[in-house]
């Protein structure tokens, strides 16, 4: 097996460096102050290919493939998760699904507004009293050209911003995946949501009081969301392996050069075999969490990618995430409870990795399914 970058694809991550030094960095601290990306960088982002990272050409897409794309949302998260968590929303769930999906109208009509970040798209599928696609409460009614849509979802995230919500309702024909313009007559946002961590991030419950959907707003089949979740499902869980990855890359380096520079009793504590023990098994951890992220990338790369290794990955990432942030927080001592310093803001956005795509229960779950299964024992 070979893990070496293709030229490419180091070219690819050398610009994404580049760029997330020059306009994502010097702005970390604004997006989690302020708890919003500002436009100019999101239009800036969009001149460079990212909102279209992973649509084709004909479509105005950049056309990634998935290592250069997982390597994008890396770089961008080890300066700030909520602008990587953004793009990943957009591009990993509605741009893709769109893709995957939709018809030869649908994708004409939303992917190249998309790749040009002219509409950003926001995922609504949790509910105020969550039970996944089995009761969906948000209820789409027959109507003689399409639906009318009523209910209520909650944490969309982008919701602030988006131009177009794909949204998930019980239809007569069963659960049912529609692309709803956020501007419907209709549609509302509730009071933004504010989280502990990716303060950058916007997101809202949305309120739909009938709201009528034409019948080809339909994602894929009516009453086949399903298939709208799968197509999207184990990539995404990847995509968010490798924000959490940035994220913990990003802790690691401040707890180190936090420990360069702090002494005790004139002594660097790096010195200090607690220190040492602390960088050490974080660093173990990251380059574990790395190996499994690259290697699933290039299984997406080949159509390969499946439920359990994706799994595997965002259990492991929620872990590492949390335990080398929360490390680093200790190697800062007393400073770490600081806001001046960065570490806080990074363990506040490593620990809300795990409320992200499935926690650590859930993806524990369906990790003991497929063993499980392929031992003969189906549940």
């Amino acid at each position: 097996m070979n893990f070496a970058f293709t030229e490419e694809q180091q070219m690819f991550r050398d610009m994404f460096a580049d760029f997330v030094a020059k306009e994502v960095e010097p702005l970390a601290e604004h997006i989690s102050e302020h708890e919003e990306i500002p436009k100019a960088l999101l239009k800036k982002a969009a001149m460079q290919g990212f909102l279209g990272a992973l649509l084709p050409e004909e479509y105005g897409g950049a056309a990634l493939d998935m290592v250069s794309y997982i390597l994008l949302l890396e770089e961008v998260a080890k300066s700030d998760m909520s602008t990587a968590m953004v793009l990943h929303v957009h591009n990993d769930l509605v741009s893709r699904a769109i893709l995957l999906c939709g018809s030869a109208e649908q994708k004409e009509q939303w992917l190249p507004a998309m790749a040009e970040g002219s509409v950003i798209g926001a995922w609504a599928f949790a509910e105020p009293d969550p039970a996944g696609l089995t009761n969906l409460q948000v209820m789409a009614r027959a109507a003689d050209d399409g639906y009318v849509l009523h209910g209520t979802k909650t944490w969309v995230s982008n919701a602030g911003i988006a131009g177009l919500m794909v949204v998930f309702a019980q239809a007569p024909e069963g659960p049912t995946a529609l692309l709803v313009p956020a501007d419907a007559a209709g549609l509302k946002l509730g009071q933004r949501d504010k989280t502990l961590g990716m303060r950058g991030v916007q997101i809202h419950p949305v309120y739909f009081n009938d709201v009528a959907v034409p019948a080809d707003a339909v994602l894929g089949r009516p009453g086949d969301a399903q298939a709208v979740m799968a197509a999207v499902g184990d990539f995404s869980r990847l995509a968010m392996a490798a924000i959490a990855l940035g994220g913990a890359e990003h802790a690691l380096s401040l707890g180190v050069d936090f420990a360069k520079e702090r002494k005790q009793f004139g002594v660097e504590i790096a010195r200090k075999g607690a220190i040492q023990a602390y960088i050490a098994d974080s660093a173990v951890e990251v380059e574990t969490l790395r190996s499994q992220v690259y290697r699933c990338a290039s299984l997406a790369d080949q159509g390969l990618l499946d439920g359990l290794s994706a799994s595997i990955a965002k259990l492991w990432a929620n872990r590492v995430s949390y335990q080398v942030a929360n490390r680093m927080i200790q190697t800062h001592g007393g400073y770490g409870y600081i806001l001046d310093y960065a570490i806080g803001r990074v363990f506040r956005d490593c620990r809300t990795v795990e409320g992200i795509e499935g926690s650590n229960r859930t993806q524990q779950a369906a990790i003991a399914r497929s063993v499980l299964a392929a031992h003969g024992f189906v549940m």
